[in-house]
């Protein structure tokens, strides 16, 4: 899905990860650029960098927190507002072609069966390593 996504993307210049972090500041308004690695499960200086070249392209511009100066809140910018429908309808296409030919009722039980994965996944165990 990243490769069929990517190649239908690359008109507007973006990869599934600034994909990801466009959609995600869509969703959830600024962040702190701390708070986006761990949204989206990547280190700090990966984010930073990716950032920088957001800002760099005009996707994104990075701000300073009104109560805390040490931190930077990342925003999106007009061009991500007007590029986020297209992105959106190019991730529409590629979800219905990957689901053709499933039911209702598969897709339901697919989206519960990966949400239960996420869960376990998510889930802090510790478990003492005995080998």
């Amino acid at each position: 899905m990243r490769r069929r996504f990517e190649m239908r993307a690359a008109e507007l210049g973006l990869t599934s990860s600034q994909w990801r972090l466009l959609v995600t500041l869509m969703k959830r308004g600024p962040q702190p650029q701390a708070r986006l690695a761990e949204f989206l499960e990547i280190e700090p200086i990966s984010l930073s960098r990716l950032v920088d070249r957001m800002q760099e392209a005009s996707w994104v511009e990075r701000r300073p927190d009104p109560t805390d100066r040490r931190v930077r809140i990342v925003y999106p910018t007009e061009r991500t507002k007007t590029a986020i429908c297209e992105v959106k309808t190019i991730a529409e296409a590629i979800y219905a072609d990957a689901l053709d030919g499933l039911s209702p009722e598969m897709r339901l039980s697919l989206i519960d069966s990966l949400r239960r994965i996420i869960s376990n996944l998510s889930q802090t165990t510790e478990t003492a390593d005995e080998c």
